[in-house]
This record gives structure tokens, C-alpha cells and sequence, in this order.
């Protein structure tokens, strides 16, 4: 046989210690000074630890719209900085229409948006001008809405303090949420679902709200907004507001939320800080209309009127609301992750309790307990000697899963789990290979230890192949597949390549060590 390098014995020494100490934080609690890349226990899936599962459906035709209306702002400023008088600027869904007062504004007006909106077709009909957002554009904006709601339900939920929320996009306009460990689902469904859309607009005071309520319909440049609903009189009733349509100050100008006292009514509030761009619009707005008041609205609902009383030059400002502690600290959070770009339904949830999350937990170790137990047993018997060096590296193999799985974070799935108890059955495959293959080298009269040899040699292309054509099916799962699919495929690409390890490298160095000790060359092999 030949000699076993000493660098390898060094090599399994430091693979075996790296993995005691990677998978210890799963059994005890390590001391301070462990290693931070050794400390982190294995992640349980939602399956596996119980917690809430969301789907999302956004309504990415809401982004196009929203996008075409900021793009109204564009052309308002563009006509008025032109001097070209229009009487109607409309916006709806990817449409946007302008209506001149004087049609012999048109070829100007046309030039003008043709050259400021490449991403709109445009047809001109008399005074009418029709502006249509290219599918193209409006398909960019249907993903980017997508992507931006992932971006902000992850802030949301990383508010929250949990670990390893699973957020990922489903088809073209659906988003997966499982938040393992938590069971509000109540509270979650709230926090992740709110817009959050808020909004600075000024009190329109010369304009008549009574004759707006009657007609139905505000003067122009003016909407009606609602504030919240309270009781008087016996019956819930909603104050009703004339604000300026033009938005002031939006929520995108906000750095930072916090939750405050508010001192006049000593109740919970919320103490907005605007960036800098925000504290000088706040600042040149409260400047320019001392006196009147500006209305807080956020998701469509006035949440308050104060009266400017005087420049307010901190870029800071203040939400009351009668909020309880939890609804001033959710409304914080939601202010600090940022608005959804569209609306969100939940279309389905489901709530994992942690007794059924345990009760998988134990049937799927009892699982692994009850196939290795069979596993070793067979191994011992039908390979005597080397079926127990075999069984050796098979625990190895476990507890370096169980250590790499750790140190990168990995979560376990219930999936997961039968990922491990099938990576048993392939990890003594290879030690099956290379022991069948030793057995026919003895047949046809070698030595021991030139049978090893062989052995070890003739099934290394085989194990190597059908591994690694296994890690390609595992990666091509874990780049298309989502949830559950992907811890599968992790478990099992990380147990291909701990067998791979122990099944060629770990039984090897046992065998060099234990038939070959002290260079003697045995009779025959207990195989």
C-alpha cells in the first residue's frame, strides 16, 4: 500500500476539530471567547420551528399609475417654464392626457414632451395631447415594484427582530414571506401590508368645503380628504378636509422615524426627522405659509392639521394620532423602512405553531437516528472490520454537515432533513464502491494491501462522477427552486461534499493507520 502523506492526518486533525467546534453551539452554550464564525447555532426552517407564511400579490399596475402621475408634476412644470397654456392635465393608469387652451399651442407642446418623455408614444388630436407609457417602460416599473416591496418588507421584518425571514420573489408579481419563530400573525399581516404612503399637503382655507361636499366635486387643484373616524353623537364620523392636490412633502424625504411623547396631550406620537433635502422643503414651506395649516396624511387618511405658528427650521415634525405604544412603534417602523412602491393583498397565510414545528423536529431526528443506526449496523456486518472504519467516517460526515451548515448560516427544512438521511445513504455508497472493488482485487489474487490500493484507486472515478453529477442537480435546485427546494438542495450539496471527504480521504487515513501500523504487512483483510 502506499504511504499516506502526514499532511493529510494533519488535514482530517483540523477538519475534525473546525467541526466539533462549529457544531457545539447546537448542543451547549459556548463560552464568550469562542470564535464568532463557531458560535452560530443551526437556523430551523419554518417548517421545522413554527412561525407565520405569507404570499403577497402586488399590485404592480398600481406602480405604472403612480409613476405616470409623478411624471404629471414633469409636465406641468415643463408647460408653465414654456409659457404653453393648458386647461386639463389628466393622468390614468399608463395614460396621460394634456388639453391646451389654445390648439395652436399644439406642435410646440408636442416637440416639448416628445423631447423630455422618450418613454411615451405620443398622438395629438386638436387641443388634445395623449401620452402613452411604452409597455416596455411600464414592464421595467412592474419589476422594480416587485423588487422594491422585497427591499421593504425585509426592513419591516428585520424591525421586528427576528432571524432568517425567508422573502422571495414568486412569478412576476408575488412575493413569499415566512418569518420562522414568530407567531403574530395579526401583527405581521399589518406591518407588512401598510403603504405607508405619506404625504404633506396644505390646507386649501379659501375654499368652500361645504359647497365641495355638496357638489362632489373640489375646485380645481384641490381634493377632499378624510381624517380618521371617531365617535360623536353615537355614530363614527370622519372629518372632512379641502387640501391643495399639489403633494409638499412625501415620506421619501423622511431619515428617520422615532416613537415620542407627545407633550401638550401627553399621548404616544411619532417624531419624523427629514434628510436634508426634506429639512429645507419643510423648512421654505412652514417659512411661506405662517398662519395656515398643512395636513399630515398618511395612506389616505389625514392624520392631523396643525396651524404653522412659526418657521420651523429642524427638519423635524410630529404624527399624533391617540396611537397605543405597539401602534406608535409599528408606524415608525413602516416610516423608517420606507413606503411600498404599490399596494399589497395578502392572498394566502398560514400560522406553524412551534408544538407541531417540535413534533417535526423530533419525527425527522428520529428518522436520521433509526436509517444511520441501520446503516452502521449493516456496514458492521457485512464488512466487518472496514464496515466499522466506515462508520466511523459516516459520523463524521454528520458532524461536518451539522458544523458547515452552521458556520454559513444555512437554514434546516424539514426537506432539509431527509436531505441529510439521504446523504447517509450515499455517503457509505462510495465506502460500498471502493470496499466491493478491494474484495475483487483480492479475488484475483493481490495482496492486501495492493488490493487497498486498487481499491481505493479504480472506485475514485466513479465516486467522483456520480458525486458530482448529483452537486449539479443540487445547484441548478438551489439557483430555480424557492423555500423548502432550496434547503434541500443546501443540505444535500454540503453532504456530497462532506462524503466525498470522509468516504475517500477520512477511511483511507483509518485504513493506512490501522492495517499498516508499525510497517507490517498483513496476511489477509477482515473485509
Amino acid at each position: 500500500m502506499h504511504s499516506f502523506a502526514r499532511w493529510k492526518y494533519w488535514l482530517i486533525a483540523a477538519v475534525l476539530l473546525v467541526s466539533l467546534m462549529g457544531a457545539l453551539p447546537n448542543v451547549i452554550r459556548v463560552p464568550g471567547w469562542w470564535p464568532g464564525i463557531l458560535s452560530h447555532p443551526l437556523n430551523l426552517g419554518l417548517d421545522l420551528k413554527g412561525g407565520v407564511h405569507l404570499v403577497l400579490d402586488v399590485d404592480v399596475e398600481k406602480a405604472v399609475a403612480r409613476s405616470v402621475e409623478e411624471d404629471l408634476g414633469l409636465v406641468r412644470r415643463l408647460l408653465r417654464e414654456n409659457r404653453i397654456r393648458y386647461q386639463r392635465l389628466e393622468a390614468e393608469g399608463p395614460l396621460l392626457t394634456v388639453t391646451l387652451r389654445d390648439p395652436a399651442d399644439g406642435p410646440a407642446a408636442e416637440k416639448l414632451l416628445d423631447d423630455q418623455l422618450p418613454t411615451y408614444s405620443m398622438r395629438r388630436s386638436g387641443a388634445a395631447i395623449r401620452l402613452t407609457l411604452d409597455e416596455k417602460e411600464a414592464e421595467e416599473i412592474r419589476k422594480f415594484a416587485v423588487d422594491q416591496v422585497i427591499e421593504v418588507v425585509r426592513n419591516r421584518i428585520d424591525a421586528l427582530g427576528t432571524t432568517e425571514p425567508v422573502i422571495v420573489k414568486q412569478g412576476k408579481r408575488r412575493v413569499l414571506v415566512q418569518i420562522p419563530g414568530y407567531e403574530d400573525t395579526a401583527r405581521a399581516k399589518a406591518l407588512i401590508g401598510r403603504t405607508a404612503l405619506l404625504e404633506f399637503k396644505l390646507v386649501d382655507e379659501k375654499g368652500d368645503l361645504d359647497k365641495a361636499l355638496a357638489t362632489g366635486h373640489p375646485p380645481p387643484g384641490d381634493i377632499i380628504v378624510y381624517g380618521k373616524k371617531e365617535m360623536r353623537g353615537g355614530k363614527l364620523v370622519a372629518q372632512p378636509y379641502l387640501l391643495k392636490k399639489r403633494t409638499e412633502l412625501s415620506g421619501s424625504e423622511v431619515a428617520d422615524a422615532r416613537v415620542s411623547i407627545d407633550s401638550r396631550f401627553n399621548e404616544y406620537a411619532v417624531t419624523l426627522k427629514f434628510n436634508n433635502k426634506g429639512a429645507r422643503r419643510f423648512d421654505k414651506l412652514t417659512k411661506a405659509h405662517v398662519g395656515e395649516r398643512f395636513a399630515i396624511i398618511l395612506e389616505g387618511v389625514v392624520q392631523s392639521a396643525p396651524v404653522i405658528r412659526e418657521r420651523i427650521s429642524g427638519g423635524t415634525a410630529q404624527i399624533t394620532g391617540n396611537f397605543t405604544p405597539q401602534e406608535a412603534r409599528d408606524l415608525a417602523i413602516v416610516l423608517r423602512a420606507g413606503a411600498l412602491p404599490a399596494p399589497v393583498k395578502v392572498v394566502e397565510e398560514r400560522s406553524i405553531g412551534p408544538s407541531l414545528g417540535q413534533d417535526s423536529v423530533e419525527q425527522g431526528a428520529e428518522s436520521i437516528v433509526i436509517g444511520a443506526l441501520l446503516v452502521l449496523l449493516f456496514m458492521a456486518v457485512y464488512y466487518r472490520a472496514f464496515g466499522l472504519i466506515a462508520n466511523v467516517a459516516l459520523l463524521f460526515n454528520m458532524l461536518l454537515i451539522v458544523a458547515a451548515m452552521s458556520m454559513i448560516g444555512a437554514t434546516l427544512t424539514l426537506p432539509g432533513m431527509a436531505g441529510i438521511v439521504l446523504t447517509i445513504g450515499m455517503a457509505v455508497d462510495a465506502n460500498v464502491l471502493i470496499f466491493e472493488r478491494i474484495r475483487e482485487e483480492l479475488h484475483l489474487g493481490k495482496t492486501p494491501l495492493a488490493a487497498i490500493d486498487g481499491g481505493y484507486d479504480k472506485a475514485f472515478s466513479t465516486i467522483v462522477d456520480a458525486n458530482i453529477t448529483t452537486l449539479i442537480a443540487a445547484i441548478v435546485l438551489f439557483q430555480f427552486g424557492s423555500g423548502p427546494v432550496k434547503g434541500f438542495a443546501v443540505t444535500l450539496s454540503v453532504g456530497i461534499l462532506a462524503s466525498m471527504f470522509t468516504a475517500i480521504t477520512v477511511t483511507r487515513a483509518i485504513v493506512a493507520l490501522t492495517v499498516t501500523r508499525g510497517g507490517r504487512r498483513p496476511a489477509r483483510l477482515s473485509i
